[in-house]
């Protein structure tokens, strides 16, 4: 198993299998919970595209204009295109509007998959999404996992 983070290039081995890891961050606001996932992943043939950038600056100007701004959006949805599996994860007490725009553009995708706890504020939205295009939902993080777990 490897783990790269922007803004470090990755290339996939062709025996491994990709996921990213989409959800809550919130500019560093949010429970480091990429971190518990890798951790459980650790025995896995995979290459992990976890975007919680360790050295984010929170006063990057959030423009197409700002190279490094750019360059992270840029490395989230090449990672999201290329992804086998992509796992979707709503921190309750976080709004995390970028997942929900990443949940509409890649979640139809196959090998894609939602944790969206009771609490998250807008969990009836995303139960919609899920149900209208065949998403599938884990009611945890942990049967999240088993669930890439099968599909490899």
């Amino acid at each position: 198993m490897r783990i790269i983070k922007p803004p470090f290039p990755y290339e996939k081995a062709p025996e491994e299998k990709l996921l990213f890891l989409a959800g809550s961050i919130d500019m560093g606001k949010a429970q480091d919970w990429q971190s518990w996932v890798g951790y459980q992943l650790l025995k896995e043939d995979l290459l992990i595209l976890n975007p919680r950038r360790d050295g984010w600056d929170s006063s990057w100007e959030q423009s197409i204009d700002h190279p490094e701004f750019k360059a992270q959006v840029d490395w989230e949805l090449k990672g999201l295109e290329e992804a086998d599996f992509r796992l979707f994860h709503f921190e309750p007490q976080s709004q995390s509007p970028i997942t929900l725009m990443e949940l509409g553009l890649f979640g139809p995708k196959k090998g894609s998959i939602v944790h969206c706890p009771k609490d998250f504020w807008r969990k009836g939205n995303v139960d919609v999404v899920c149900q209208r295009y065949g998403i599938p939902q884990a009611d945890s993080l942990e049967a999240a996992l088993d669930q890439i777990r099968a599909w490899m």
